[in-house]
């Protein structure tokens, strides 16, 4: 089996097997109808899969071929060992796609296409496919600078795109994990609870927890927020709260309409929280 289809295979079961633990152990309680969320979710899904098919990916891939070919990047430039070479890439890989996710939140033309992402009123394994095409063509670029200035070899670059995508399906699920064993293992993964924070409607902790793959970015650029009750977590984004908003169309075309602010409300309410509401240090999960 080639390595591609090895991944689309990985990732269908990751899929299957999060959307059915979803039905038996829920972390947050569904407040909207299944069915049109994951027919919207699908159809955003099957265009972005389209322009990371059609541009994206050849994008990568003529970048991999380049760097190696020269050799170029920060991992041929250190002089480390081939195994020293994969971690550190694998690494590079990561914490720039934590940059890539803060440009996305700060860069205002890019939250519009990002924003699309995160309107979903509820969130489960399926958001993490719900992304707007826009996005994902603006995206090619950022991986050509990626590859080529990190230079990552293929197998490296194969072996990161499996792990990024089993853990984005793993942290926007919505699986409740024991709270200790969750604990343990946000030492070294971005889980449900600590993404799930980054999907609330206020707008600090929307503005938190942008890690992919490893918390360790989060905790070094201090932008990490674990302290937040699940049941307390209102998803989505107040300004495009309407059941309209997520509609296919809607959706597809809103990056491209006059914008509303973000984190009002239409009845003009700013969502925040009391301090009172935080549970424990902000470096430690809560329930």
């Amino acid at each position: 089996m080639r390595l591609a289809q090895f991944t689309l295979v990985a990732t269908a079961g990751i899929f299957c097997s999060l959307f059915f633990l979803e039905k038996i152990v829920p972390l947050r309680q569904r407040k909207h109808p299944i069915l049109g969320r994951l027919l919207l979710n699908l159809a955003m899904s099957v265009l972005a899969w389209i322009v990371a098919g059609g541009l994206v990916r050849p994008a990568a891939l003529s970048a991999l071929k380049w760097s190696a070919q020269k050799p170029f990047g920060l991992v041929h430039l250190a002089r480390i060992p081939p195994a020293g070479e994969l971690v550190a890439a694998f690494l590079l890989m990561d914490l720039t796609f934590y940059w890539w996710h803060i440009a996305n939140h700060r860069i205002r033309f890019l939250w519009r296409f990002h924003n699309v992402h995160h309107l979903d009123p509820d969130l489960d394994v399926s958001t993490g496919f719900r992304f707007h095409f826009g996005e994902v063509a603006m995206s090619a670029a950022f991986r050509v600078a990626q590859v080529t200035l990190i230079g990552i070899s293929a197998p490296a670059f194969a072996a990161y795109e499996l792990v990024f995508q089993a853990n984005t399906l793993f942290h926007h699920s919505n699986v409740r994990l024991p709270i200790r064993f969750e604990r343990l293992l946000n030492k070294v993964l971005v889980t449900p609870r600590m993404h799930g924070i980054h999907h609330s409607q206020v707008q600090r902790e929307t503005n938190s927890n942008y890690g992919v793959v490893f918390p360790w970015w989060d905790r070094l650029h201090r932008t990490l927020g674990l302290n937040i009750p699940q049941a307390q977590i209102v998803i989505g984004v107040a300004g495009y709260s309407r059941p309209e908003d997520n509609r296919f169309m809607n959706a597809v075309l809103m990056p491209f309409r006059k914008q509303r602010d973000y984190w009002r409300t239409l009845e003009g309410v700013s969502p925040g929280r009391e301090a009172e509401a935080y549970q424990g240090p902000a470096t430690e999960l809560a329930e």
